[in-house]
């Protein structure tokens, strides 16, 4: 693109006339184009561009790597560390990150839709200029939708980013995952549940409606698939009663009886329901028997955000008391399950919360953004805990921006 530069100062710039041109036709085809032609499609658009050796890397599950997707036309090859690579810094920051090699810019641009990541555009050109970083911005972003519109067709991105075999009871739970991450205007989140491949009681949920941000983590008693059809039917609940637009207390109610009527009054599932203004900070929670959520400000673990906890859900608790607190700007909340602090170390001790907290204090410090935190945070403990996890881990990070 960088060759084709119009000198005079009438009409628009020509590389911007081929940009959209290029755009126009990926748009004009998207609606139609079956999911095994991304790839192709892609790799026309960057050809025209005067570039080459695209790639499109998407996150494995475990958030260790980027995994090559494989399709005609785009480069293939071994899985980029995310940690310690140009491709990991463009998506752990979210912002394009150019290398200089020999045979021109390697540019990789993330994969952004809503604040959630697909994964990493990678494309060589012989130069770039602030045209060039323009259009590829626009052509990212409409990649960004196509893969994510099309996974909904295919198994092949799934595929892509299992580099393990995936339990039964984890392939229910990431399927009932909202997008791990989300950054708007006024409000930042990020989750993330180990063990990846074999995780099955744990789960999260959100929600922006409108000013009102809705968040629930569960934690479903037992293990496989058990856990994974409980967890199941109190998300959908807790979805179902969220939809009716009724108060935390009520939700609390909808789901308690939903697990009691299905699973008997010998199972159960604990969970945090909260409720988020997102204009004045004001936030809203019910505890039913998880850890007290941690309060970070400035970086720091400030408190925890102490209250009084209910029955778990299916126990027939009575009426919660709703807690309340108005955030400052800049606060963040970390929701996490059991399974992060009662991990035993090697030495046989609890890892515990006071351990927890001094490495969220470490992190904060090191990490810039909700999702590399939060990825960082959990692989950080689970290194900690002896690389192992006896049972299922959720963290989950909320930012009042």
């Amino acid at each position: 693109m960088s060759g084709e530069r119009s000198s005079g100062a009438a009409g628009p710039d020509r590389s911007e006339v081929r940009g959209e041109r290029l755009l126009g036709a990926l748009l004009d085809r998207a609606h139609e184009l079956p999911p095994q032609l991304i790839a192709p499609l892609v790799a026309d658009v960057v050809r025209g561009l005067g570039g080459h050796d695209p790639a499109l890397l998407l996150q494995d599950y475990g958030q260790l790597v980027l995994v090559p997707l494989l399709g005609r036309g785009l480069a293939a090859g071994e899985p980029v560390p995310i940690d310690g690579s140009p491709a990991g810094a463009a998506f752990l920051r979210g912002v394009p990150v150019e290398e200089r090699r020999a045979d021109g810019v390697r540019v990789y641009l993330p994969l952004l839709d809503g604040g959630d990541e697909a994964g990493v555009l990678a494309l060589t050109l012989d130069a770039v200029d602030d045209e060039d970083r323009r259009f590829l911005r626009r052509l990212a972003a409409l990649v960004a939708d196509l893969l994510i519109t099309k996974s909904g067709y295919t198994d092949r991105i799934f595929q892509a980013r299992r580099l393990e075999p995936m339990s039964v009871a984890a392939e229910i739970q990431w399927s009932l995952l909202p997008p791990l991450s989300m950054t708007v205007h006024r409000v930042a989140v990020a989750g993330i549940l180990e063990p990846a491949y074999q995780v099955a009681g744990d789960s999260f949920d959100y929600a922006l409606n409108d000013d009102l941000l809705h968040v629930a983590t569960i934690d479903a008693m037992g293990h496989g698939l058990d856990a994974a059809t409980m967890a199941t039917v109190a998300i959908g609940a807790y979805r179902h009663a969220r939809r009716a637009d009724i108060g935390l207390a009520e939700i609390y109610a909808f789901m308690d009886r939903a697990i009691a009527e299905q699973f008997g009054p010998d199972h159960f599932v604990t969970a945090q329901m909260m409720r988020l203004d997102t204009l004045t900070g004001h936030l809203q929670w019910v505890n039913a028997g998880h850890p007290q959520p941690l309060l970070i400000r400035d970086h720091v673990v400030v408190e925890r955000l102490e209250s009084e906890t209910t029955l778990p859900v299916g126990f027939g608790g009575e009426e919660p008391v709703i807690s309340e607190r108005v955030l400052r700007h800049g606060d963040r909340v970390l929701c996490f399950t059991d399974g992060l602090v009662e991990e035993r170390e090697p030495g046989g001790e609890q890892f515990g919360e006071e351990q927890l907290i001094d490495w969220v204090n470490r992190v904060e410090r090191s990490q810039a953004g909700v999702r590399a935190v939060v990825r960082a945070l959990s692989h950080v403990l689970k290194e900690k805990r002896g690389g192992r996890t006896s049972d299922d881990a959720t963290l989950f990070l909320i930012e009042w921006c």
